[in-house]
């Protein structure tokens, strides 16, 4: 008889107690998980969140207060276009220096710390803004409140991965982008009523409560039994679970699933595929989100508006807004449910299909005259029954930009953050998360840098459909690279990685 043949029973034998193991440990789980007792852990998560909070009225800051800034009467304070554009993107080179500080400091002095250590700076910036005499007081200011904005995105969705159990995951890793989007409506609602420097003391609030929350949070188990700090990771457990369960059974297969778990990372490490896989997803799906041009949209939605000639701007930015945040709630409460890639992949075709729209607009609006067809079609698109052309399309702009900050916030908003959180290993979790927020806010500043000389360079119609032709670009990176994590444990997703599939 053939060796390959004579094995196959032991083999068989093996497979079954591995799966029966499996088996075992998951229905251990769900026992645990059934006792599970989740206030303080929601507690916790809300504390963590008013970072996100925070830099969402950072991101939302700049389109009601530009307006101002370029109407002001002081010559000092007064931003042209150039001012402008540099006053809405230069938060973004601060965020990109926040990923790369953020990365050493939240392996340093751990993820709570980090929290509140970056409150500082949010504060810091928007007083510095508020008192600023001079343009460049604002730019310091706002590159103040970008690096407080960078740290935030990298160690807030690590501290809410590592302090989670996989029941609730998604749900609460979704809440990151929910309170960025929040703080961005926020700031545009109260742009409305108040000028930039009033705007800018509202904005200082959630940090300044975040600093006081943090101090009565656990940090997290993961990161205390890194620090062979067992006894406080059981507190910390205890805290987030609460005292019906065995916290010491979820210490043990923390430990238990890596030997590795406390060794740094070292250059060799690299080569290994539970290290470079994870780490060329993370920062592909950080570079790809960017490139949906969704932080150009967002800085510069009060002046796209006005470009598409809708006659309330401000009024239109606040909708489109509160789409997002509604639709980023959904998103947060069918995670779980539904998944990462499926929602992924609806949310790239829903906006390649809005910003394909948003082009065709641009293109009816701004038709040539020599062109006889095309300039037919744009008298009959923008004729209005009472014969009035102007704004008389405003609504295909407003439903275009509504539709693609719905598509964003279902998938391609709140998913790379939390995908980014769940898929690196304890080991390279500090370095990966820092490379890979360096990737998305070196993207943001040129994207949003650049977005008025895309317009100039491809027009607005051809500056929208490069967007699509980039979400095009996602869905297909989703379809054939991005790993399901949805019902997984940390342990569990680093383990596939490690598989040579």
């Amino acid at each position: 008889m053939d060796s390959s043949e004579e094995s196959k029973p032991l083999l068989g034998a093996v497979d079954g107690s591995v799966n029966f193991l499996h088996a075992q440990n998951d229905s251990e789980e769900q026992n645990y998980l059934d006792k599970v007792q989740n206030g303080k852990l929601y507690l916790a998560t809300f504390a963590a969140v008013l970072g996100p909070l925070s830099f969402g009225f950072v991101l939302g800051y700049s389109s009601p207060a530009i307006p101002d800034l370029q109407r002001i009467g002081d010559p000092n304070l007064r931003l042209g276009n150039e001012e402008a554009s540099w006053f809405g993107s230069v938060v973004t080179l601060g965020a990109a220096l926040g990923g790369v500080i953020g990365g050493w400091v939240v392996d340093k002095i751990g993820r709570k710390l980090s929290l509140m250590m970056c409150s500082i700076p949010f504060i810091f910036g928007f007083t510095i803004i508020i008192s600023a005499q001079s343009i460049w007081m604002l730019y310091l200011g706002r590159v103040l409140t970008g690096l407080a904005s960078g740290v935030t995105s990298l160690v807030v969705p690590l501290y809410i991965s590592e302090t989670a159990h996989t029941r609730v995951r998604g749900t609460l890793g979704s809440c990151v982008q929910l309170m960025v989007v929040t703080g961005i409506m926020g700031a545009y609602i109260a742009g409305l009523v108040l000028d930039w420097r009033w705007l800018a003391v509202v904005c200082s609030l959630p940090p300044a409560l975040m600093l006081v929350l943090m101090c009565f949070m656990p940090e997290t188990p993961r990161y205390l039994l890194t620090q062979n700090r067992r006894a406080e990771a059981c507190v910390a457990l205890r805290f987030l679970r609460g005292p019906e369960v065995d916290h010491e059974w979820e210490c043990r297969q923390i430990e238990d699933s890596s030997a590795e778990r406390g060794s740094r990372l070292q250059l060799q490490d690299l080569q290994k595929p539970e290290i470079y896989k994870p780490f060329i997803i993370g920062v592909l799906l950080m570079f790809l989100q960017q490139m949906t041009g969704i932080n150009a949209i967002m800085f510069y939605a009060q002046t796209i508006f006005e470009e598409a000639n809708f006659k309330n701007s401000s009024v239109a930015t606040v909708i489109v807004a509160a789409v997002q945040v509604s639709l980023t709630a959904v998103a947060a409460l069918i995670m779980d449910r539904a998944g990462r890639k499926v929602l992924l992949i609806i949310s790239g075709v829903t906006m390649a299909i809005s910003t394909g729209v948003f082009g065709v607009y641009f293109k009816l609006t701004s038709a040539d005259p020599s062109n006889s067809s095309i300039h037919d079609l744009h008298l009959f698109a923008t004729q209005s029954p009472g014969g009035s052309t102007e704004g008389a399309l405003a609504w295909l702009a407003l439903g275009s930009m509504g539709m693609f900050i719905a598509g964003f916030a279902l998938g391609w908003g709140p998913i790379p953050w939390l995908v980014m959180s769940e898929i690196f290993p304890a080991k390279s979790r500090g370095f990966s998360s820092g490379a890979c927020v360096l990737t998305n806010w070196g993207s943001a500043f040129i994207i949003t840098k650049e977005f008025h000389d895309l317009l100039n360079l491809l027009a607005n119609s051809g500056t929208f459909w490069l967007f699509s032709g980039f979400c095009v670009l996602n869905v297909l990176f989703t379809a054939f690279f991005v790993p399901e994590t949805k019902g997984k444990s940390l342990e569990q997703i680093e383990e596939h990685f490690r598989s040579p599939s």
